[in-house]
């Protein structure tokens, strides 16, 4: 699943190409993606000025005039495609092999005119993601953003805050750090990569990296730290090669090529002087990557 690092690059790419464009006309090839479009879906968006692009978590929220936002998520396998003159997007294909972006593949569900003469196309072969919209003053009272936790970013996350999400918590930190009421778009992927470089066990127990008095140790401070580097060098890199991600304009990202842990069982683990090798469990139904040796 495509995780904030991909997320964020996509909303980049459409915000290059979207941002003062008009809504022309909104093709819907099916009635439904993961779940069925809202009856007013087309109406909504058609004739509207796209006013920016932004993230929350892992969802798109595309602003546009007259108060409505315009949400995507894109599940499992969900990619935008930009098509047009003077834009680089390229058609591709899904790691199944079929077709897509082109505006006629047989995943090629959402297709976007512009004023410009620019489509952009939504694919999506498994169809786990969906589309939404609603007033943009009702935000707060949406049911898949009211409860979201603060951003893993340098101006949102900080050590105090954390503390508050995980103090008394008994699961494992693992399980703690992918619950999207604590920290905000953090996955699989990431988690393990920043339980890594902060020496953190993913079986420790949550709880224990608080004070009794609510406040953080260190070692959670070093772990905050280490998740805003993790995002922000993912987001650089233009996310992972992971499953069938690709940013709008069809290229990959290269973080996949960072991955100290992830993916990577059995290998000696890169830590200078460790000396380890990596190990996989399951956590929660995931795959969670580590090394024993460093990791405590």
């Amino acid at each position: 699943m495509p995780e904030l690092p991909e997320v964020e690059t996509v909303r980049l790419g459409l915000e290059r190409h979207l941002l003062g464009r008009k809504i022309s006309s909104v093709e819907l090839r099916r009635s439904d993606l993961r779940f069925p479009f809202p009856s007013n879906f087309e109406t909504s968006l058609n004739g509207r000025v796209v006013e920016s692009v932004e993230r929350r978590a892992k969802y798109l929220l595309i602003r546009l005039d007259g108060g409505m936002t315009w949400l995507c998520h894109l599940g499992m396998s969900g990619r935008w495609t930009l098509i047009g003159d003077g834009v680089v997007g390229r058609p591709g294909k899904f790691s199944s092999g079929a077709p897509l972006g082109s505006g006629d593949g047989p995943h090629d569900w959402v297709v976007i005119h512009l004023d410009s003469g620019t489509k952009a196309v939504y694919s999506d072969h498994r169809r786990f993601g969906f589309m939404d919209c609603f007033p943009t003053s009702q935000q707060e009272k949406n049911k898949l953003l009211s409860d979201l936790g603060p951003e893993p970013t340098p101006d949102q996350l900080v050590p105090q805050d954390l503390a508050e999400g995980l103090r008394g918590r008994k699961m494992p930190i693992k399980s703690a750090l992918l619950d999207q009421r604590i920290i905000a778009g953090l996955g699989n992927i990431y988690v393990c990569e920043s339980l890594h470089r902060a020496g953190i066990s993913p079986r420790r127990e949550a709880g224990g990296l608080v004070r009794k008095n609510g406040a953080p140790t260190k070692r959670l401070e070093v772990l905050v730290g280490h998740i805003k580097d993790v995002i922000d060098e993912a987001i650089e890199a233009g996310g992972s090669t992971l499953n069938d991600f690709a940013s709008v304009d069809g290229t990959l990202g290269y973080f996949a090529h960072q991955f100290a842990v992830y993916g990577r069982e059995g290998q000696p683990c890169e830590k200078s002087g460790c000396g380890g090798v990596v190990r996989r469990i399951v956590q929660s139904n995931r795959s969670t990557f580590f090394c024993p040796t460093c990791q405590r």
